[in-house]
């Protein structure tokens, strides 16, 4: 059985989403796993989404245009409503970005890259 309907992969790096698609496959967390580059097309996609659909988001920090934090509060701001699960994914290893993370009340957790079996285990 899944726990999620849809995982959102939002890296701009397609090697660091390709590598947490496998793993997370192995893992069987969900039927679907849906990968973007850039984090407005990510938050425009799960806009669409149906608000009863269970939804895993990994966001990166660092990313060009939108970056994961300018993510969160567009997030917050268009969609409040939403019961999604958004877990920061990144290779900051700055203590200051994992307590910025907590001043955000839906992010679930902060996993700093690589992901691996156990790191996504233990933060579900």
């Amino acid at each position: 059985m899944y726990s999620f309907d849809l995982i959102v992969l939002i890296d701009d790096d397609p090697i660091n989403n390709l590598i947490n698609k496998r793993l997370i496959k192995k893992l069987v967390l969900s039927p679907y796993i849906k990968e973007f580059l850039e984090a407005e097309e990510a938050l425009r996609y799960i806009q669409s989404l149906n608000r009863s659909k269970k939804v895993l988001i990994l966001v990166d920090i660092n990313m060009p245009v939108m970056n994961g934090w300018d993510f969160l509060k567009e997030y917050a701001h268009v969609e409040s409503n939403r019961k999604d699960k958004i877990v920061m994914l990144s290779s900051s290893i700055d203590f200051q970005d994992r307590q910025k993370s907590k001043d955000f009340p839906y992010v679930d957790g902060f996993i700093e890259k690589p992901l691996t079996f156990e790191k996504l285990k233990k933060l579900l």
